[in-house]
């Protein structure tokens, strides 16, 4: 049975990629030092023989027993309210935690694929973005912590790669949306949602012109698997190439709710990107991948798990929200 290392397990994605794997027959080990994870996303596993769960942070030294076949890195703060929270952790777990865990990889001599994201474009001047833009990243700005780590992460994989020919891959992970997502984690959409349920006007930022795209994370995981197997080294964007503004989508969170409240905007954040939109040319032809699930399927999936949840779990919290 191959074994794979999913860290980040108790996260959004990584607890739908530790259902993923199951499912294909894999021996699943989640690793996860609960700073933003929750044990819930994943307790249903741990009555499975072939799932075990570390609690354990990355960026310390990793050691797991027995072979890997796969390690899949996806622990890191991924909400501009925890990265703002937590800078240092955020910069650690990109910069420590990739070297701990490709030291691992080298050492087990598994294949190991990075989480990384659409943020090493930050405010881009390119649209839409294709994997061969550098990006206009601000290093030193709020968002840098997070923009810098991923951008370290690509470099040092890259380097474990052509250096010691080490298997890797890089996933660009554009906006993505689901069952899982904290209610109260700062992103748009669940932000938007947890204020529609609870009776509140829906607060944008700037005057809502931004765009996003947004991807439901079963296309997502999907993508990610395909890549995992692919012989594809160099970075590769999953995401939905279906743009829409800000103001647009708040009217359709609106809409799908049945909430009469109103779309207020509030000051644009420093470096928020005005637009975010994948070129996907590289995974249609790489990967024979595309997004399935329309922006209406997924938005009901994700409203009927949200509006699951407890009056507790619907509280707003101490913080404002990032259109991200």
């Amino acid at each position: 049975m191959k074994r794979v290392l999913i860290t980040g397990a108790a996260g959004f994605l990584g607890s739908h990629l530790c259902d993923r794997f199951i499912k294909e027959g894999y021996h699943v080990i989640g690793m996860d030092n609960l700073i933003t994870g929750d044990l819930k996303n994943i307790e249903h596993l741990f009555k499975l023989e072939h799932f075990e769960f570390y609690h354990h942070d990355v960026s310390k030294f990793v050691h797991v027993p027995g072979h890997l076949d796969y390690i899949l890195h996806f622990a890191s703060p991924a909400s501009p309210i925890d990265y703002l929270k937590i800078p240092i952790q955020t910069l650690k777990v990109g910069s420590l935690g990739t070297h701990n865990l490709l030291g691992l990889a080298k050492a087990k001599n598994a294949r190991m694929l990075i989480a990384s994201t659409s943020e090493v474009y930050g405010d881009p001047t390119v649209h839409p973005q294709t994997e061969d833009y550098w990006g206009n990243v601000n290093p030193v700005g709020p968002r840098g912590v997070y923009d810098e780590a991923k951008r370290f992460q690509e470099a040092m994989t890259m380097a474990y790669h052509t250096f010691h020919g080490l298997e890797t891959r890089i996933i660009r992970i554009f906006n993505t949306y689901g069952p899982r997502m904290r209610l109260n984690d700062g992103r748009v959409l669940p932000t938007f949602i947890g204020q529609a349920l609870r009776g509140e006007d829906l607060t944008a930022f700037g005057d809502g012109t931004q765009t996003r795209s947004f991807c439901y994370v079963d296309d997502l995981v999907e993508g990610i698997y395909r890549l995992l197997l692919s012989d594809y080294a160099y970075p590769v964007n999953i995401g939905n190439p279906d743009e829409i503004t800000i103001r647009e989508f708040a009217e359709e969170i609106l809409k799908l709710t049945g909430a009469n409240q109103q779309v207020i905007f509030k000051p644009l954040p420093v470096d928020d990107p005005k637009q975010r939109r994948p070129d996907i040319t590289k995974a249609k032809e790489l990967l024979g991948w595309e997004p399935k699930v329309s922006r209406a399927e997924g938005l009901k999936r994700t409203y009927e798990y949200f509006r699951s949840l407890s009056e507790r779990d619907l509280r707003p919290k101490d913080f404002d929200h990032y259109n991200k």
